[in-house]
């Protein structure tokens, strides 16, 4: 059974360390929901989601040491992201398109979503420190990630748990949830995430609309 996400991925990285991961997914087979990745400077990897269902089913797909369930918001006003967590409240803003998101932009949807040419441009994608975009996930589940676009994030504020995490900066070092990280440089991309469970695994309940694929 594949599961698929349709949504964005935004990745950055904060002067205090933290490193923050925010996966907006307005089709999923957990109808339209939101979740947030969390590494701390000390190497912490946190999980903010917004139902204990959906949070387990991401902890079992990439490596947490605490899930938190709280509700989360996502807001979209032209380039300006406003994202409400529970106890985070980041605003990012987007940019242009650099050369590789003109290039992801070029492809047509229909391919790019296709697991062949995400398998090709795997190797090219190694060049980025971190970056893969398909792996092995946790409990023996296949994970790919077809990007179609990608923007540059030109500045964000964060607070966690009412601490400012201070000035954007690039996603140094790589976060570890699962077998890649998002790229160095602050980002949000265009995504389809197909997660490939095995036929062990016991299913959630997924949105009809998307099939069994």
């Amino acid at each position: 059974m594949r599961m698929r996400f349709d949504g964005w991925i935004a990745g950055l990285g904060t002067a205090s360390g933290t490193r923050l991961v925010l996966g907006h997914w307005p089709v999923s087979p957990f109808g339209p929901v939101s979740d947030v990745m969390i590494e701390h400077a000390d190497g912490r990897r946190e999980l903010l989601a917004p139902t204990a269902e959906f949070g387990r089913f991401v902890a079992e797909t990439y490596s947490f040491g605490e899930v938190r369930t709280a509700p989360i918001k996502v807001g979209r006003s032209g380039p300006v992201w406003v994202v409400e967590a529970g106890p985070l409240t980041l605003r990012l803003t987007t940019g242009g398109r650099g050369p590789l998101g003109l290039l992801l932009r070029a492809v047509p949807p229909p391919l790019a979503r296709q697991l062949p040419w995400v398998r090709l441009i795997d190797r090219p994608a190694r060049l980025l420190p971190g970056v893969r975009t398909y792996g092995t996930a946790g409990n023996n589940r296949r994970e790919w990630y077809a990007v179609q676009d990608l923007h540059r994030i030109t500045a964000a504020t964060a607070m966690l748990d009412g601490t400012d995490l201070g000035r954007l900066t690039e996603v140094h070092p790589p976060v570890r949830f699962g077998f890649g990280s998002t790229p160095r440089t602050p980002a949000l991309a265009r995504v389809t995430t197909t997660v490939e469970l095995p036929a062990s695994d016991a299913l959630p309940p997924r949105d009809p609309s998307l099939g069994a694929r």
